[in-house]
C-alpha cells in the first residue's frame, strides 16, 4: 500500500494532477459557500422571538444574542466544513478521475489494453451519490461522534472508520469498474475490503490535515490504481472488455 502512495506522489508533477486538483479545490470552495449562505439564510429566517423558551432569551439579550448566534453558526459551519472536506474533495475529484486513471497507465502500466472510461454524466451521477450518501451518514452520526469524542475521546476513530470504508470503497469502484463488471469489481473487493478500507482510512486522516488535504484526493485517485493493480487476487480477475466493463448483463427475453 505504501509502495502505491509512493509512486502516486511521485507523479505529482504531472499536468493532469494539477489541473484535477485546481478543479476540485474550486468545487469544494464552491460547495462549502453555497453551504454557509444556506445555512446562514435558513437561521436568519427563524422567527426566535416567538419560539418557547429561547424566545425570552433572545427578547432579554438583545443585540447580544444576534452576536452569540452568528459565532455559533459561524463555529458550526466550521465543524461541517472540516468533517464533509474529505468526502465533499472525494466526490468531486472523482468527476475528473478518468485523466488520473490514464496518466497512471500511461506510465506505469502501459501493457494494460483500453479501459471503459466514465461518461461525463456518469461521472457527475457517481459523485453526486457518493456526496449524498456520505452526507447523510455523517449527519446521522454526528451526534454519536460528538458524544464519543466527549464520553471516551473515540470519536475521531469512529469518524475515520465510517469514512474511511466510503472514500476507500469509492476511490475502489471508480477505479476498478474501469475494468471489470460490477459483478467482478465487488468479488475482487470482498477479497480484500480491509486493506480498501484501511487504504480510505490513511487518506481520510490525509485529507483532514490542512495543505495535505488539497492533493490527498488526487494522490489517493493514483495511488487506487497501483493498489488495485497490485491485489494478490487481481490475477484471478483479468480485464473484461471495454464495452462490458462496468455494464450489467443484458436479461434474456421472456419467451
Amino acid at each position: 500500500m505504501f509502495q502505491a502512495i509512493s509512486k502516486a506522489l511521485s507523479q505529482i508533477g504531472d499536468p493532469r494532477f494539477k489541473r484535477v486538483i485546481l478543479l476540485g479545490l474550486g468545487g469544494s470552495i464552491g460547495v462549502f459557500v453555497a453551504l454557509g449562505l444556506l445555512l446562514w439564510f435558513a437561521v436568519a429566517e427563524v422567527p426566535w422571538t416567538t419560539l418557547p423558551v429561547v424566545g425570552g432569551a433572545a427578547e432579554w439579550m438583545g443585540e447580544w444574542f444576534d452576536v452569540l448566534g452568528g459565532i455559533g453558526l459561524a463555529g458550526l459551519i466550521g465543524v461541517l466544513t472540516y468533517f464533509l472536506f474529505p468526502p465533499v474533495m472525494t466526490a468531486i475529484v472523482g468527476i475528473f478521475l478518468e485523466d488520473i486513471c490514464e496518466a497512471v497507465e500511461g506510465r506505469h502500466y502501459p501493457r494494460l489494453g483500453p479501459a471503459r472510461g466514465q461518461t461525463v454524466t456518469e461521472a457527475v451521477f457517481s459523485g453526486i451519490r457518493f456526496l449524498g450518501i456520505v452526507v447523510l451518514i455523517n449527519l446521522i452520526a454526528f451526534p454519536a461522534y460528538i458524544t464519543l469524542l466527549i464520553l471516551l475521546g473515540a470519536g475521531a476513530a469512529l469518524y475515520y472508520a465510517v469514512n474511511g470504508y466510503l472514500v476507500g470503497r469509492e476511490f475502489y469502484e471508480v477505479v476498478a469498474l474501469r475494468r471489470l463488471t460490477p459483478q467482478r469489481a465487488e468479488k475482487l473487493r470482498q477479497r480484500h475490503k480491509g486493506r480498501i478500507t484501511l487504504f480510505g482510512v490513511i487518506f481520510v486522516f490525509l485529507m483532514t490535515v490542512p495543505i495535505l488535504n488539497l492533493i490527498a484526493p488526487v494522490i489517493a485517485a493514483a495511488a487506487m490504481v497501483h493498489l488495485f493493480e497490485a491485489l494478490p487476487a487481481r490475477k484471478d480477475f483479468p480485464d473484461d472488455p471495454p464495452d462490458r466493463a462496468a455494464t450489467p448483463p443484458a436479461k434474456t427475453p421472456a419467451r
